[in-house]
């Protein structure tokens, strides 16, 4: 059985469509938690490694729900939750979208998601990691922000990690969505080379100049000092 284990709980990381990832690592350790956040929504929660990582991080929520439309991935999430320090705070559940909508009128003061990002590409031949990672199949980051439109508190947020290239087109959408981008991580696998990847944060507070950082992974073939500061509390090398 595949068990990624992380210092303070592990993950089983064998029937999930979408395995534990680099994306949803640094989304789970740089994503926006309050002191005074209570409830957590991870959409497209797979294994339920960024759950975890919220649980961990906020200890004191009172609830993490954790939904994925791929039955496998959910019933595996759930395992992981059960095994975990945190198991009475998170619940998964393995339902669309827009089936949760219907059976919940909760408020979320953190909505976060590693989405399908595959919007112009080729399917995958895995048909269940397909379904996971293409937004003209199902899951979209549309979706889920006219989701958080309704259902953020106040001072709630979302959190995505994306591809860098959908920046501006997500950007633009939340904006339409009545949110706006106030913290931006530009991920970079090595110096050389341009952000490949995103994680961008909104709330309903308008921002006039949003906090705007790049992260380096790798440098000379080592990890960077600031890639293992932020992973310093999950990954059991840093």
């Amino acid at each position: 059985m595949g068990v990624f284990r992380f210092k303070e709980f592990d993950v089983v990381n064998e029937r999930s469509a979408m395995k534990v990832n680099t994306d949803g690592v640094l989304l789970g350790a740089a994503m926006t938690i309050l002191p005074g956040d209570r409830r957590f929504l991870d959409i497209g929660t797979g294994t339920g490694t960024i759950a975890l990582m919220a649980a961990q991080r906020a200890s004191d929520c009172v609830r993490i729900d954790a939904i994925d439309v791929d039955e496998a991935s959910a019933d595996e999430a759930g395992m992981n939750f059960r095994n975990s320090p945190w198991a009475d705070h998170l619940y998964a559940y393995n339902l669309p979208l827009d089936k949760f909508d219907e059976q919940t009128d909760a408020k979320y003061d953190l909505i976060f998601s590693n989405p399908p990002y595959f919007e112009d590409s080729l399917t995958a031949p895995n048909e269940r990691k397909s379904a996971a990672r293409h937004t003209t199949d199902g899951l979209s980051y549309r979706d889920i922000l006219e989701f958080a439109r309704e259902r953020l508190t106040e001072s709630g947020r979302v959190s995505f990690v994306l591809p860098a290239e959908q920046e501006a087109a997500l950007c633009r959408y939340a904006r339409m969505c009545g949110l706006h981008l106030f913290n931006i991580l530009r991920v970079r696998t090595v110096e050389r080379k341009q952000p490949a990847r995103i994680i961008a944060e909104f709330s309903r507070e308008r921002c006039e100049n949003p906090k705007d950082e790049i992260l380096t992974i790798q440098n000379e073939g080592q990890y960077t000092r600031e890639y293992l500061s932020l992973t310093h509390n999950f990954y059991l090398f840093a």
